[in-house]
């Protein structure tokens, strides 16, 4: 039946996150440093909110954008937060998850040809999306020397006329790493100069330690050209209820609405509510939560550091990336074999793009006994090979 399906999805490869994992699926002792979510539950007053709304039989459609209160304290907590305003009426619109958030704004912007700027090691997800809407991901390789910060020589030189929508994804996914304000004024120089469009993925604006994550939207000039995409999993450990949102200029949001509109129709009712109650009274358990993962994030980069392995200091989200270069594996091959051998999943840089080659993603969204015995067999692993 292969010969029926649209020759872009045929030649889309799987997730090589999964696809990795599936080979740990069913292995007894294993531990995973590779799921990309809070080991926390939600707290309990966000479940409490839906369970209360359930109860008063509130499972009907919302608004296409989402409820007008979400939209609102959406806008406040942007505002207050990272110094970027919104009309909730027709600047921000409630998605399934930042991903739809971003398939959404992809398939707004991309005509057969455009080329797609993005930074890598990145997200997994940005090239596949690119591709099935015609467009053309153009890789920019960042690197462990600059703390995986987008550098301006790197992107004018991937820049040409085709140049349409550039990706960002701070705090990084897979590299932990962030972008400052002196960071970004020559990037937003490029953005204007070559009349680019911005999808800034932030789902991880929240998790920064020692510096506040700064929004390219708040960037001078550069909100009406940025697609702000956000939303509750990583946050407030809120993976499963599939909550996140977009906001934009009038003209784009309209545009993801209409899309929006014929294949999910609205965000579910009972997720919206409890994203407003976290939204309104979580940012406390968000706290804790951070604290909880600088604490693993020291634990874990020192660890790594003290096996052997180059590892740059990740300042957000909740990952490590260390080089296993050193080894003389190829970063599957490491990966393969650590977890066969000494029982600990972690997932290939090479999988997350150019430049993800010699590393390996290690989440520290795990308890810290875990963590702790991962790097215990981790060492053991180094030490054999």
């Amino acid at each position: 039946m292969t010969s029926y399906l649209a020759p872009r999805v045929r030649e889309i490869q799987p997730s090589g996150i999964r696809r990795f994992f599936d080979l740990a699926s069913g292995s007894k002792d294993i531990i995973t440093l590779g799921v990309g979510e809070p080991d926390f539950i939600t707290p309990w007053h966000v479940r409490e909110a839906c369970v209360y709304s359930l109860e008063r039989g509130y499972t009907s459609y919302t608004s296409n954008a989402g409820t007008p209160e979400l939209r609102e304290a959406i806008a406040e907590y942007l505002d207050t937060s990272y110094h970027v305003k919104y009309n909730p009426k027709d600047e921000i619109l409630v998605t399934v998850g930042g991903s739809e958030a971003i398939d959404l704004a992809l398939r707004a912007l991309i005509e057969p040809g455009d080329e797609i700027l993005v930074p890598v090691p990145c997200y997994i997800s940005y090239s596949p999306i690119a591709s099935i809407g015609g467009g053309v991901p153009v890789e920019i390789e960042t690197y462990a020397r600059h703390e995986f910060k987008l550098q301006a020589e790197d992107l004018k030189a991937k820049i040409t006329p085709k140049s349409k929508v550039l990706i960002l994804n701070y705090p990084s996914n897979p590299t932990g790493g962030i972008m400052t304000y002196e960071d970004w004024l020559p990037i937003a120089k490029l953005v204007e100069e070559h009349d680019l469009i911005v999808i800034s993925d932030e789902i991880y604006s929240e998790l920064t330690y020692g510096q506040k994550h700064v929004s390219f939207a708040s960037i001078p000039g550069m909100q009406d050209r940025t697609i702000l995409v956000n939303g509750f999993s990583k946050a407030f450990a809120m993976t499963g209820w599939r909550m996140g949102y977009a906001c934009g200029h009038p003209d784009l949001i309209y545009a993801m609405l209409k899309i929006h509109q014929y294949t999910v129709m609205c965000a579910p009712v009972m997720g919206q509510v409890a994203a407003l109650e976290a939204l309104k009274n979580g940012l406390p358990d968000k706290d804790q939560m951070v604290e909880s993962y600088n604490q693993r994030r020291r634990l874990i980069v020192q660890g790594l550091r003290d096996i052997g392995l180059e590892c740059h200091e990740p300042q957000g989200a909740f990952y490590a990336f260390p080089s296993i270069a050193s080894t003389g594996l190829s970063s599957e091959e490491f990966a393969q074999r650590l977890l066969l051998e000494a029982k600990v999943a972690a997932v290939p840089g090479n999988v997350f793009g150019a430049g993800g080659e010699g590393f390996l993603r290690c989440s520290y969204a795990t308890g810290v006994n875990q963590l702790n015995e991962a790097l215990n067999r981790m060492e053991q692993f180094v030490r054999k090979l």
